[in-house]
């Protein structure tokens, strides 16, 4: 398959990294080719850490030859599937589905790895919304091993098989959920990390002892505030806010830490500073 990636960030560049390791051919782009040889770099980075640990059998050379960039979106117009990676802000996504539609073929997937905005609304800017699906990875991709398929009220079980098919040919396992605000996964996690600010700011107990109540006690690799840091604290803010414009339902208010977090740049991993400093 040949795979269109938007949005070289922390999620783009593991989705081709990913789809580069399983053979198919990706092409990229970003508001700036800044962002894809910065990605380049990590992606490099983490297939010396995979290969030598032998969950990676292809040559690195070959991998990283096999991901291109472009500033032309015309170069998109042999893609199987267009997987959009950029900031959870709707209008932006919805101005690139636009954009990216009459370029592909009429039998290409376009896609979505949003982590909570509904699938139904995005695919409503296409001409043809059946072919559009949601296709959320978890960070780090390479890693974990699990795609979420979001379909949307029209789209297509041909879709939603060429995704499987794709997800099937990168080694994830697949669980295929109807649209909802936050879908399965994340609707869940977000509520865990946000319940973890909550605790915290009441001094319930130290951000250590939050964290390591619920990996001992609950048997999750990480605690919440680890993970909201890994996710991102301003991610984790959109998401709620997400989930409580739809909802309604006071349940899904943002910790008022997390806010001010995010305010100061306190955005966990990627700020360099979050619950914890790295």
């Amino acid at each position: 398959m040949k795979i269109g990636i938007v949005g070289m960030g922390i999620m783009g560049s593991g989705i081709a990294q990913l789809s580069a390791t399983a053979g198919h051919e990706v092409i990229t782009t970003d508001v700036s080719r800044a962002f894809y040889d910065r990605a380049i770099v990590s992606i490099g980075k983490s297939l010396d850490k995979l290969i030598e640990k032998k969950l990676v059998n292809r040559e690195k050379a070959q991998i990283l030859s096999s991901i291109s960039y472009t500033e032309d979106l015309n170069d998109f117009s042999k893609c199987d599937i267009v997987i959009e990676a950029v900031v959870e802000n709707q209008k932006n996504k919805i101005d690139f589905f636009r954009r990216i539609e009459p370029i592909v073929s009429p039998s290409a997937v376009i896609s979505s790895n949003t982590s909570s905005i509904s699938i139904t609304s995005l695919a409503s800017s296409l001409k043809d919304p059946s072919r559009f699906v949601g296709i959320h990875f978890f960070n780090p991709v390479p890693l974990m091993n699990l795609i979420e398929i979001i379909r949307g009220v029209k789209t297509s079980k041909q879709t939603v098989d060429r995704v499987v098919e794709f997800s099937k040919s990168v080694g994830k396992e697949y669980v295929i959920v109807e649209d909802s605000p936050g879908f399965v996964t994340t609707r869940v996690i977000a509520m865990l990390i946000n319940e973890g600010a909550f605790e915290f700011s009441e001094g319930i107990a130290s951000r250590e002892d939050i964290d390591k109540a619920l990996k001992l006690g609950g048997n999750f690799p990480m605690g919440p505030l680890t993970l909201g840091d890994m996710v991102g604290l301003d991610t984790v803010v959109n998401i709620m806010d997400v989930m409580y414009e739809s909802f309604k339902d006071p349940k899904f208010r943002a910790a008022p830490i997390l806010r001010k977090m995010v305010e100061a740049g306190k955005l966990g991993r990627k700020s360099g500073e979050g619950f914890y400093k790295y």
